[in-house]
């Protein structure tokens, strides 16, 4: 840990570290007023410029990787181009999901879709006494995911066109559910964790994986604690 970035990786050319939900990557347009960034503490770190390999959305916690030099940015960004960078993500969703499947959804903006393909495993469902709506109870389930893509929003997105929203999404979550979790436990982050990035570098094969926030091994511990099934 170095002043509030948890470093995972690092050599000469490349440096990957645990962001925080809440923390966003860069600046942008829609988040002028940011004074702390991401790409700013990794900055500070190193003492020179560097460049963002991939994203994460501002609300997503987990793997985030930059390169400390053009040519190694541009051979990642090829990487990526090739589909030969791996990316796993571990989400708390709405509802008990099939035991595996796979979401092929366009998304974009009006006309301008894109293919967009996210695989799932469940790895835990969670029933709790907690009544919801017309339902005795609550449901929930622990999913690993990997995108085959990576659109904007698309794990959010794709979640929630199957109808198992992730847990503290805005806007693409259960507004109702998301109250629930903010009264009954005290619960506004939202549940998506980038846990692993995996891909081809040095002759090898570099694996980089986070450990889940403090907040969401709470959410898992708790649902583990209430759970009824």
């Amino acid at each position: 840990m170095y002043s509030g970035i948890d470093i995972l990786y690092e050599d000469e050319r490349l440096i990957a570290i645990n962001k925080p939900h809440g923390l966003i990557v860069h600046r942008s347009r829609i988040a002028m007023d940011v004074e702390d960034f991401a790409l700013q503490r990794v900055r500070n770190y190193v003492g020179a410029y560097v460049h963002p390999i991939h994203r994460l959305d501002r609300k997503t916690s987990g793997v985030l990787l930059f390169a400390k030099d053009k040519d190694t940015h541009k051979a990642m960004h090829q990487l990526f181009m090739e589909k030969k960078i791996r990316k796993e993500y571990i989400a708390i969703v709405r509802g008990f999901t099939d035991k595996s499947g796979v979401i092929d959804y366009a998304v974009g903006e009006g006309d301008d879709k894109k293919e967009a393909i996210t695989e799932y495993k469940t790895l835990r469902r969670y029933e709790l006494n907690l009544p919801f709506g017309k339902w005795n109870t609550s449901r929930y389930s622990q999913l690993t995911i990997k995108p085959l893509t990576g659109r904007f929003h698309q794990i959010r997105k794709h979640l929630a066109h199957i109808r198992h929203p992730i847990i503290g999404d805005r806007p693409h979550g259960c507004n109702k559910q998301n109250r629930l979790w903010k009264e009954k436990f005290n619960m506004i982050t939202m549940m998506l964790h980038a846990a692993k990035l995996e891909l081809p570098y040095e002759g090898g094969n570099l694996v980089i994986e986070a450990e889940m926030s403090e907040e969401m091994r709470r959410v898992i511990s708790l649902l583990e604690e209430k759970n009824i099934i």
